[in-house]
């Protein structure tokens, strides 16, 4: 199946755009935001080590998960950016070595910012349920909250909202404990 001349417009110009600037496709349009601030660069580092020592790596966790920062994904017709996304060994059990991800993610965080808290809660949830991602955390670092929620028949379903300086068990990574306060931390 070949793109439609928009789409193929849309990929063209996702591809031109700044180093500088993020860009994504969803539902039929172009949107594009600037590099993330410092504090959102800051929680979403903390957060990949903290996932992705003992679920990708293996380091005093279980392992068994590819975790990644940024990665570009493939959602039918749509392109996102996550700030992270996880797959299960069982999901994506051979590492490809490709430009884009076309295997959905079992686990996609968003890190809230300002600028990106609507796209985020609106139209990249909706095409995340409707594409099979298990699992949605929300982390907003001016709440100091992250908000999780599971997919049920296409459809998310919040599993609870987790704030302050707990230390939590939080699905699909409720192996280990994480201390919110290492996210919270400047």
């Amino acid at each position: 199946m070949s793109a439609t001349p928009r789409l193929r417009d849309l990929e063209q110009a996702l591809a031109e755009l700044p180093a500088n600037v993020v860009g994504e496709i969803a539902f039929d349009r172009l949107v594009t935001q600037p590099r993330p601030a410092a504090l959102h660069c800051r929680v979403a580092s903390v957060l990949m080590r903290a996932i992705g020592g003992p679920f990708d790596d293996g380091l005093h966790g279980p392992g068994g998960w590819t975790i990644l920062s940024e990665p570009e994904l493939q959602l039918g017709p749509h392109v996102l950016v996550p700030d992270l996304a996880g797959w299960r060994q069982e999901t994506m059990p051979e590492f490809p070595d490709v430009a884009r991800f076309d295997v959905v993610p079992d686990w996609t965080c968003e890190v809230l910012s300002p600028g990106t808290e609507r796209f985020d809660r609106r139209e990249k949830a909706l095409i995340y349920a409707a594409n099979g991602v298990g699992h949605l955390w929300f982390v907003d670092p001016r709440a100091r909250s992250v908000e999780v929620l599971r997919s049920q028949f296409g459809e998310w379903t919040t599993v609870g909202t987790f704030e302050g300086d707990d230390t939590v068990r939080i699905e699909p990574f409720d192996a280990i404990e994480l201390p919110l306060s290492w996210l919270w931390k400047r």
